[in-house]
């Protein structure tokens, strides 16, 4: 007499002990593919780890201590001062205070016009550029010029061209033209610096805004400007309804990217006016660098940089958080 074989409920016993049998072995090659991109990127992981986080834990530690020209052979000995740079740093009662505020305010408002005009020229560009016309590719070329050229040999060429005796925006302004009179400009002096400055950024950083607008026009169909114009909508209108919209996401990035390369831009004030720029185009990447390498006192320079820093972090921090928020809210319409 055979006994029967044992049944076995569904779902337990046999069916995990069956599944563990036919799942194949993990191999150790498997593993090794998974590892193998965290390990490429591990060699440029810690070169921005020398080059960028380390200097800027020194500076922000550097920014608490009376760091003058004194301590430079080993700057641990320097005085723990604590938040006295800071506060130096942000009293405008006092004369370091006062300049620091008047460069900072200086900086937005050069960031707010090289911004707008950067985006206004590169996205107009960007625009005429879409329609079909002989040469269309030499004149793209053009274009993109001032953004291929190195910074400092196009800013020495801007230095050369504002010059007051010899330079040729004078020659063309007073004795082609005949404006301002026969006596010629200082542009690198007193208040015109600000608009030198301000031409040579905007001349600059156009034709990245240009390239990228452009390349985000690519993506609109032709269609939708084919049945605009079939509804009777013009040119402006189907800008503002059509183009605007479509290219709104790269926008807002482009706009910050010009806001942080503007605001940061040390450069295109150096290159243009030397270690001492005119209180008119005082930027504070150069006022900085005035405040740390001209008057050796590195522990206030590091405490600006560090305040820098964060007001950076909380303009962009509250800029994502706005266009994220009004992206939602146009997405739930």
């Amino acid at each position: 007499m055979t006994s029967a074989p044992a049944l076995t409920p569904p779902g337990t016993g046999a069916g995990p002990a069956r599944r563990a049998a036919a799942r194949p072995p993990r191999r150790p090659g498997r593993l090794r593919r998974a590892a193998l991109p965290y390990l490429l990127l591990l060699p440029a992981l810690l070169l921005e780890l020398l080059i960028h986080l380390v200097p800027m834990a020194m500076g922000i530690l550097m920014s608490f201590r009376e760091l003058t020209q004194f301590f430079i052979r080993d700057w641990s000995r320097a005085p723990w001062t604590g938040f006295d740079n800071y506060a130096l740093a942000v009293d405008v009662n006092r004369p370091v205070g006062e300049a620091l505020l008047g460069s900072f305010l200086t900086t937005c408002l050069f960031t707010l016009l090289s911004v707008g005009l950067c985006w206004l020229l590169g996205t107009a560009a960007a625009v005429f550029m879409q329609e079909t016309f002989r040469g269309r590719g030499l004149l793209r070329a053009l274009f993109l010029v001032p953004y291929a050229l190195p910074v400092y040999a196009a800013v020495i060429t801007w230095a050369f061209m504002f010059q007051r005796d010899n330079g040729l925006v004078n020659h063309v302004l007073h004795d082609q033209l005949g404006l301002g009179g026969a006596e010629h400009t200082f542009w690198l002096l007193g208040d015109n610096s600000f608009w030198a400055l301000l031409t040579v950024s905007v001349w600059k950083g156009w034709p990245f805004a240009f390239l990228i607008v452009m390349a985000a026009l690519q993506n609109i169909p032709k269609d939708l400007y084919e049945a605009a114009a079939l509804d009777g909508a013009g040119v402006w209108q189907q800008i503002r309804r059509i183009t605007l919209p479509s290219v709104g996401a790269v926008n807002q990035v482009l706009v910050l990217v010009l806001f942080l390369w503007t605001f940061n831009d040390f450069n295109t004030p150096f290159v243009l006016f030397g270690r001492s720029a005119p209180e008119a185009a005082d930027l504070i990447s150069l006022h900085i660098y005035q405040s740390s390498f001209v008057t050796w006192n590195f522990g206030t320079g590091s405490a600006m940089s560090v305040l820098l820093l964060l007001f950076l972090l909380l303009v962009t921090a509250g800029y994502l958080l706005l266009t994220t928020r009004g992206r939602r809210d146009a997405d739930a319409r």
